[in-house]
C-alpha cells in the first residue's frame, strides 16, 4: 500500500496547511492559515481520488452544499478551490471547541439543560439546510463541532446529503444501497431509497438520547443486529436505558416521539421537535421538580448509592 498523502507544510491557493486535523476516506482536514482570513479549516480531496469522476463530484457537491446553508450554527463556507488540476479543496471557518462526540464521552452523560441547549442549535442549522431544500443525512455527534465554554454548536459535514428535489439520473448513491452512520440512521433510510427532512430529526433523536444518557436507543453488538433491530425492535425507552437515570416523563415522551419508527408519527421538523424537548425540560416531573432539578437529583442519588 502506497503511503498517504501528508500536505503538512505546503501552500494551497494562498492557505498554508499546518497540520492535519482530521481524516476520511475520501479527503484530510487541515488547520490552516491565510493572510486575509487568518485560522480556517481546509479539506483536499485524496490524491488517489482526483482522476474519480464520482469522488470529484461527491465533494464538490459537499462544498456547495455547505456554501448554500448560511447559519450562525454551521461552518461557513470560505472558497472551493482547485489550486492546481485535481487537487480540489475547501476552505472552511475554524471552529472553536472539540467534536461532539468526544466531549459527550469524556464528559457525558450530560445535563438536560446542556443537552436541550446543544439539541436546538442542531435543529436550527439544520433546519436552515431543509428550508434550501437540503437533507443532510448524516447527523451524529462526530460532525458536530462544539466549545464547552459558550456552549456553541457548529454543524460540519456535508459529504452525504441531499437535494429532496433530486432527480434518480443526478443520484451519485446508488439505488438500494443507504448512506449515513447506521446507529444514527433513521429505518427509512435502509431501504436506499431517497429520505425527507425527517429522517434528519430520527438522527438528531438519537444524538439527544446519547447525550443524555451515554447510550444508544438500540443494543446491537454488530451492525447486522443493528440493521436488524432498527427496521424490527423498538427503542429502548429513555428511561429504562441506563440503571441510576431517570428523566421526566414529557421529555422521555418527545425522545421516543422524535425515535418513531414511522417518519408520519414524529414531529413535523427539528424546530418543533427541538421546541417539544426544551418546554418538556421546563415542565415540573411526577414529583414537581423541574427537568434541570430531577437529573441534577437523579444523579445526587446515584452518588451515594456508589
Amino acid at each position: 500500500m502506497p503511503p498517504r498523502e501528508n500536505l503538512v507544510g505546503q501552500i494551497i491557493a494562498g492557505y498554508t496547511l499546518e497540520g492535519e486535523v482530521g481524516e476520511g476516506g475520501t479527503s484530510a482536514v487541515y488547520r490552516a492559515s491565510h493572510p486575509d482570513h487568518g485560522t480556517v479549516a481546509v479539506k483536499v480531496l485524496r490524491d488517489k481520488l482526483r482522476q474519480d469522476k464520482t469522488a470529484v463530484a461527491r465533494f464538490l457537491r459537499e462544498a456547495r452544499y455547505g456554501e448554500r446553508v448560511v447559519h450562525p450554527n454551521v461552518v461557513r463556507t470560505i472558497e472551493i478551490g482547485e489550486s492546481s488540476p485535481g487537487m480540489h479543496f475547501l476552505a472552511i471557518e475554524w471552529a472553536k471547541g472539540e467534536i461532539l462526540e468526544k466531549y459527550a464521552k469524556r464528559q457525558g452523560p450530560l445535563p438536560l439543560d446542556e443537552v436541550v441547549a446543544i439539541v436546538t442549535q442542531i435543529a436550527d442549522a439544520v433546519h436552515a439546510a431543509h428550508t434550501v431544500g437540503i437533507v443532510h443525512r448524516d447527523l451524529k455527534p462526530d460532525n458536530v463541532m462544539y466549545d464547552p465554554a459558550s456552549r456553541q454548536v457548529k454543524l460540519l459535514d456535508f459529504g452525504i446529503a441531499t437535494d429532496t428535489d433530486i432527480s434518480p439520473e443526478q443520484r451519485l448513491t446508488r439505488a438500494g444501497f443507504f448512506v449515513g452512520t447506521l446507529m444514527y440512521v433513521a429505518p427509512e433510510a435502509l431501504s436506499g431509497e431517497l429520505v425527507g427532512p425527517l429522517a434528519d430529526q430520527y438522527s438528531l433523536a438519537t444524538i439527544a438520547y446519547f447525550l443524555l444518557t451515554g447510550c444508544l436507543p438500540f443494543p446491537a453488538k454488530t451492525p447486522r443486529e443493528m440493521f436488524s433491530q432498527l427496521l424490527s425492535q423498538p427503542p429502548i425507552a429513555l428511561n429504562q436505558a441506563k440503571a441510576g437515570l431517570r428523566f421526566p416523563a414529557v421529555v422521555e415522551s418527545v425522545i421516543m416521539r422524535g425515535l418513531s419508527k414511522e417518519p408520519g408519527k414524529r414531529y413535523s421538523d427539528v424546530v418543533v421537535f427541538a421546541l417539544a424537548l426544551r418546554e418538556a425540560a421546563a415542565q415540573p416531573d411526577d414529583d414537581g421538580k423541574h427537568g434541570l432539578g430531577a437529573r441534577i437529583a437523579s444523579l445526587f442519588g446515584r452518588s451515594r448509592k456508589s
